[in-house]
């Protein structure tokens, strides 16, 4: 008998979690509630008890980090907008104050300033929210000095190692050009331009501050970490590439100063290591704790106290305190006690080939305790959708699986990781072959034998939900019902209502997506809210009112256009999140009702 836990169990807000470490590796920080809001809370790293340092109640923060050893550094927006600004607390939980009060702005980390106790780099649209300026943020005085002014069309800052601010990328919404300086005091001069399908992405300075590591596709499928002199972008070497994915990252130890080791997705996250104590530490905790992916998520300026976190696709894992020196292994916490992972269900990756010849990769969970045929199946598209989903600990798909539901995630074209040529063949198939390699993946599962054709579902946020809606629009008879989340109905209304801070992209989602001018019946045979006529099956929508990426007018419209039909749509709105529901109680309430929905319709 497969024992069936509270939907709570599997969305509740962990009692601890987010471990980060002081720099001086005294302290050890963490997220716990209060007032069913993630807080921050620190303790010693020897025990005792922990202090709550912030009383932030409206909302989750979205991150934090320490600032030297007495200072704390956290981000939170307001209500779901995405507005975030960054809060500072002092450890001993006194002086917490916003750095960035301003109205309507968001901020990003450029650098943190690590050897500048009281400094950081940091962008922010406070200007003009179209575009972002870099500041010299002092954390104590609130001081903000502007040390580079964004002529409108920079997209990204990179600093060398002592914090200066050397590259910038502009775009002019379709070209992508590569800016350098060799200081503060010379002028960016553009030294190479490509288009916005070539991907030359810098990634930070070697440790000398001459040349420059970077993520690029040039002259090349897949996304791979090369070597560049900045002066002339000129490759001089290729540090990494994988024959079948992009490689996407690169890690380096900034006390011993070499790169460390290099990360890619096939299936799961795997590892490419350059530097031999890095991959014995690894091995060594693999040893230490079998049977689970590991990172580490934190460490000590000395690099010899980190914080290590394990996961799988059935557990969230447990956070540990690993002491090099003394070869020493301490728990702090399990993220999810509550939850038995033998009662969770494998994640297993799957292929198959579209109808035109694509490989197209995903992941099938299987319920527990029930033959896997003739089964009540969720496809579960991603958002993005230039995004992917990966193996790992996902609570929607454990929930839905408790419940007796088979969950196919599929990755289809347009899919990040797989290449340029992957990523491409998605431009301007929104509800085309993109939405064909959704409706093969039924296909492919009808024909194993998985699914029931007479109970699937679809249920997918942000493009995942105009995914949802597509589904159910253009390919009707496929589906018994439909969960739309945050989902775009309406191309022409959506290309309109984007985040002024989206603006210097426009163009390339012109290309990608479609231009309102020159595309316009593509774009209106691909907007399901001028098709609502063909949907047969029961839909719900959910929406979160301050969204900025998918304006609530894209569910409005969807809804009040099948109420014009007379057809009742279940509706779920929040006054208090935006994309996605963040807050514990709204996603209690949320799931439920999907809950209720599926089995209802499912039957």
């Amino acid at each position: 008998m497969v024992k069936q836990y509270d939907l709570k169990d599997f969305f509740r807000t962990p009692e601890q979690s987010g471990y980060q470490i002081s720099p001086d590796g005294n302290w050890i920080s963490f997220l716990a509630p209060f007032e069913r809001r993630k807080n921050i809370f620190i303790q010693s790293r020897n025990g005792g008890e922990a202090k709550r340092i912030t009383s932030e109640t409206a909302r989750d923060m979205a991150g934090y980090f320490w600032k030297g050893n007495d200072q704390i550094i956290y981000a939170k927006d307001f209500g779901g907008d995405e507005n975030f600004h960054l809060f500072s607390a002092a450890v001993d939980g006194t002086d917490v104050r916003d750095l960035t009060p301003f109205d309507k702005v968001t901020v990003n980390i450029i650098d943190e300033l690590e050897e500048q106790e009281n400094l950081m780099l940091i962008s922010m649209n406070n200007r003009d929210k179209e575009v972002f300026d870099v500041f010299r943020l002092n954390i104590i005085s609130g001081e903000l000095h502007l040390v580079a002014k964004n002529p409108g069309n920079i997209t990204s800052w990179v600093t060398d190692h002592n914090g200066i601010l050397r590259i910038a990328v502009a775009t002019d919404g379709v070209n992508s050009t590569f800016l350098y300086r060799e200081d503060e005091t010379k002028e960016f001069r553009p030294i190479r331009t490509t288009n916005f399908r070539e991907k030359l992405l810098p990634m930070f300075f070697m440790f000398d501050n001459t040349n420059v590591f970077c993520a690029s596709n040039i002259g090349r499928d897949k996304l791979a970490i090369t070597l560049i002199d900045p002066a002339t972008c000129i490759e001089k070497k290729i540090i990494f590439e994988h024959p079948e994915v992009d490689v996407h990252n690169l890690h380096f130890s900034k006390k011993r100063k070499v790169i460390t080791h290099t990360t890619y997705t096939t299936y799961k996250n795997e590892r490419h290591f350059f530097d031999h104590d890095t991959e014995k530490l690894y091995h060594r905790l693999y040893e230490l704790l079998p049977n689970y992916e590991v990172s580490l998520s934190a460490h000590n300026k000395e690099e010899d106290v980190f914080i290590v976190r394990t996961y799988s696709d059935r557990s969230l894992g447990a956070c540990y305190v690993y002491e090099k020196e003394t070869d020493t292994l301490t728990k702090l916490a399990d993220i999810s006690p509550w939850l038995d992972e033998n009662d969770l269900c494998e994640m297993k990756p799957i292929r198959f080939t579209s109808r035109d010849g694509l490989t197209i990769n995903g992941y099938l969970t299987l319920p527990k305790g029930k033959d896997p045929k003739n089964l009540p199946v969720i496809i579960n598209p991603h958002g993005g959708p230039w995004h992917r989903d990966a193996w790992g600990y996902n609570p929607e798909v454990q929930f839905l699986a408790n419940r007796g539901y088979a969950i196919f995630q599929l990755n289809f074209r347009g899919s990040t990781g797989y290449g340029r040529a992957f990523w491409e063949a998605s431009f301007k198939q929104w509800g085309l072959s993109m939405q064909d390699d959704v409706s093969d993946g039924v296909q492919w599962l009808i024909d194993q034998g998985t699914a029931d054709a007479k109970r699937i579902a679809i249920y997918g946020g942000s493009y995942g939900g105009y995914c949802t809606l597509a589904g159910m629009t253009y390919t009707p008879e496929l589906y018994a019902c439909g969960i739309d989340y945050v989902g775009v109905s309406n191309l022409f209304t959506f290309m309109q209502t984007i985040p002024p801070y989206w603006k210097p992209f426009l163009e390339s989602m012109y290309e990608m997506v479609g231009n309102p001018e020159v595309d316009k019946d593509l774009m209106r045979a691909a907007s399901p809210v001028f098709h609502v006529d063909r949907i047969v099956s029961p839909l719900m929508v959910i929406q979160g009112a301050q969204d900025p990426r998918v304006n609530i007018n894209e569910s409005n419209q969807i809804v009040e256009a099948l109420q014009k039909r007379g057809i009742d749509v279940p509706y779920i709105v929040k006054e208090n999140e935006g994309h996605g529901f963040h807050n514990e109680e709204n996603r209690f309430e949320v799931y439920a009702d999907m809950e209720q929905f599926l089995a209802k319709h499912l039957q």
